[in-house]
């Protein structure tokens, strides 16, 4: 008889919840005490559950580890010397033929290659160390009659090499791999066995540990039953003032008078509402790491204050070098330096400027400031002194005291970077008419450029007049 659980449908009567509900008690309690008070009965079983688990588990890591740590290993390893000691078998016999000095060099690399698994096979195997130690000698062995070879070869006797070849070092050859196979055999030998172990370890505890959970899954669920329907018509409220509210509907009042934790997640609930009309109305692209306006809210205070007409400078932040330091120290650090510089240019507009200033974070290292003309010396000169005070912290002793790093440059070129500065590229609406961001733009980019080429912190502001 198969019985299929997806077709059943278990409905148990409102009515029955309520009576099994205590109501008086429930009334005094918050949610996290009603939940706990549900499910303290599944207690004794749970601790069961996971103690009967918890060592099933340390059996089967305990075996499963020996497996990967061991046998697993043991058996690439055997593997890789096979196929390392048979290309020093095909390079030893292209060298008598060819009496190249790559294939000597090809033979004794295979052999580093040979003699460095087999020292891993010896520091993490709990193999008898006598096989392994066997396989050691035989492979010195194997080495020291190819270098008698060679030298034979050196002296002009190819046919003594060639006896030797086909003899006493095709036997040593043979001897290895021999021995290699039986490692081999062995360890998957052993992983069999252990395999086996985890069969019936794992099976027995399926049939436990189903049978406890069964128990368990009954029980919470009739005490989460009890539970979530006392709570439930304000969390059905709740759900439809999140679906008002994910509609842009802010305003929706879900009208929970409760005075318990529903109670006041309604109160967040309409809060909530009206700080994302804010946000909205805003349109902020906050960056990710400072958490400034993005572009999109950059261009729009900049159209707007232009289309004002009231006297504005626009100042574009760079770090100069910033590109050396990210790739020398990574991307980490190099994160820290941005929020670094995000806190300081925050400090000095909110100590320099006022409150209508405002920040943005184009994205990487660039930054940009809408201030007066009134206050944007005062700002620059600012972050200009904070910064070149804390950045040098975020470098090494060493290369703080040699004044630079080393690194490449887009060309790929090695070459010293000095310590980050900053370059402010400020275009200001004093002395000619600006009419939109794209020029704002055009002329910043011309200022900064030249800014980035003085080999400090800088700030350079545009002089020029309307012709």
């Amino acid at each position: 008889m198969r019985i299929q659980f997806s077709k059943i449908n278990i409905r148990i009567p409102t009515e029955i919840l309520d009576r099994l509900v205590p109501n008086k008690l429930f009334s005094r309690l918050n949610i996290a005490n009603k939940m706990l008070l549900g499910y303290m009965t599944l207690s004794l079983l749970t601790i069961i559950v996971a103690v009967y688990t918890l060592i099933s588990f340390q059996r089967l890591n305990h075996i499963n580890k020996s497996i990967v740590k061991t046998d697993i290993p043991v058996q690439e390893a055997a593997d890789k010397m096979l196929d390392a000691l048979l290309a020093q078998d095909m390079y030893e016999k292209r060298f008598l033929i060819l009496r190249s000095g790559d294939m000597r060099s090809l033979f004794i690399k295979r052999g580093d290659e040979f003699r460095a698994l087999l020292d891993g096979i010896k520091k993490q195997s709990d193999r008898d160390p006598g096989i392994i130690d066997a396989i050691g000698n035989e492979h010195k062995e194997y080495s020291r009659l190819f270098s008698q070879e060679m030298l034979l070869v050196k002296n002009g006797n190819a046919a003594q090499a060639v006896t030797i070849s086909n003899g006493k070092l095709k036997k040593a050859a043979d001897n290895l791999l021999d021995h290699i196979r039986t490692l081999s055999a062995e360890a998957k030998a052993s992983q069999e066995t252990k395999m086996k172990r985890i069969s019936r370890i794992g099976g027995a505890a399926f049939v436990t540990t189903a049978l406890l959970w069964f128990i368990s899954i009954f029980t919470g669920a009739v005490a989460g039953l009890v539970v979530t329907n006392h709570i439930s018509s304000s969390i059905d409220k709740l759900k439809v003032a999140t679906k008002h509210i994910s509609e842009g509907n802010f305003d929706y009042d879900p009208q929970i008078q409760t005075q318990d934790e529903i109670g006041v997640l309604s109160t967040a609930f309409r809060e909530m509402g009206g700080r994302l009309r804010k946000l909205e109305e805003m349109y902020l692209d906050a960056n990710p790491l400072t958490r400034l306006p993005g572009g999109i809210a950059i261009e729009n205070v900049l159209k707007k204050r232009l289309e004002s007409g009231q006297p504005i400078a626009f100042c574009v932040l760079d770090l100069d070098n910033f590109k050396p330091f990210n790739d020398r120290y990574g991307y980490a650090r190099g994160s820290e330096v941005l929020k670094e510089t995000s806190k300081l240019i925050e400090q000095a507009v909110r100590t320099k400027g006022s409150p209508d200033d405002f920040i943005g974070h184009v994205g990487g290292d660039d930054f940009v400031v809408i201030t007066t003309p009134s206050h944007m010396r005062d700002i620059s000169t600012e972050i200009i002194n904070q910064f070149d005070r804390r950045i040098p912290d975020f470098y090494d002793e060493k290369d703080r005291r040699l004044g630079h790093i080393f690194g490449k440059n887009r060309q790929g070129v090695e070459m010293e970077f000095p310590i980050m500065t900053i370059s402010i590229a400020i275009v200001t609406n004093e002395r000619r008419t600006i009419t939109n961001s794209l020029q704002v733009s055009e002329i910043a980019a011309e200022l900064k450029d030249y800014a980035k080429t003085i080999a400090k912190s800088i700030f350079v502001v545009d002089k020029r007049r309307t012709s």
